[in-house]
């Protein structure tokens, strides 16, 4: 956890050095928007291709939808911490005078 407290405080003072803070809520809300948005295409292709090869090969379904749920879950979580990471940003914005 303190990996990742570091890698927030760093990108907090970061973004109050170069932006003073004014913008950074904004891009953090718009950086859960695009990890949603990014996770949400994946697993859609992903699912995409396993109905169509469930289609061309039927005998293979089992293979197929086992690795298509594995896919998805190690999507879901990249997007997970990515938006928690964002979310946190989020949270560690100093007010501004």
């Amino acid at each position: 956890m303190a990996v990742g407290s570091d890698i927030v405080t760093f990108l907090t003072q970061l973004a109050e050095v170069t932006l003073g803070g004014g913008l950074v809520g904004l891009g953090a809300g718009m950086g859960v928007g695009l990890v949603v948005f990014g996770a949400g295409f994946g697993i859609s292709r992903i699912a995409s291709a396993a109905v169509e090869s469930i289609a061309r090969q039927p005998q293979a379904s089992g293979d197929i939808r086992g690795a298509m749920l594995l896919t998805a879950a190690l999507i879901e979580g990249v997007a997970l911490f990515g938006a928690v990471i964002c979310m946190m940003v989020q949270g560690n914005i100093a007010p501004t005078p």
